[in-house]
């Protein structure tokens, strides 16, 4: 199954990476495709906390910094960590997409 997923580095988790349209699929491959994107959703919850304790440590770090350049790295840091939890934010709902879909 896992040749319909592909890992993302960025995101830290594996992404669907269907070749075909998903009403293409037969049904029993639907089923072992939302089965697996079920496990791997399952984890998104824990990576978006670990991420949010990073962002929390180099806010901590913010606050404390006085130089400007280091400042802006930080900023620049804070942003992309928070632009991947909007991405993991979109990957976990579209569950339900899927499941609609399937169900028709």
């Amino acid at each position: 199954m896992s040749c319909y997923f592909h890992y993302d580095a960025r995101l830290g988790i594996e992404t669907p990476a269907l070749e075909q349209d998903w009403d293409s699929y037969p049904s029993d491959v639907r089923v072992e495709i939302l089965f697996q994107w079920e496990q791997i959703r399952g984890v998104i919850p824990d990576r978006i906390m670990k991420l949010e304790s990073v962002i929390i440590r180099k806010q901590n770090q913010l606050d404390q910094e006085d130089d400007f350049i280091t400042s802006c790295r930080l900023n620049s840091e804070i942003a992309d960590l928070a632009s991947i939890i909007n991405d993991l934010h979109l990957w976990f709902r579209i569950n339900q997409d899927l499941e609609a879909k399937t169900h028709h």
